[in-house]
């Protein structure tokens, strides 16, 4: 069967789809896994520093003596003067986690 048309049928619809799955850009699944791993672990870095900022935000306000900002702070709304809360919304209407259009 090495030199019937099945088979060269076979070798041509091989050669096209090798050509064709090394034209994308694929991974290994453990390559894949390492980069979820990895991106799992940054999500928990980012949590962790954005906490900190919001602790020591609040040790600011509260050690400058101002409570109205450290209310603000707390509720996430701003005090004429200071700066907004980095989760309240903007003026513009943006909800956190999206992006303007």
């Amino acid at each position: 069967m090495q030199d019937t048309p099945a088979a060269d049928l076979q070798r041509n619809v091989r050669a096209i789809l090798e050509q064709g799955l090394q034209r994308l850009d694929l991974v290994t699944r453990e390559d894949l896994e390492t980069y979820v791993q990895w991106a799992a672990t940054m999500r928990q870095r980012v949590v962790q520093l954005e906490a900190r900022i919001a602790t020591l935000e609040r040790e600011r306000a509260t050690s400058s003596g101002d409570a109205a900002t450290a209310a603000a702070h707390e509720a996430g709304t701003a005090v004429e003067g200071s700066t907004p809360a980095p989760d309240a919304p903007s003026a513009r209407g943006e909800v956190k986690g999206t992006s303007p259009v």
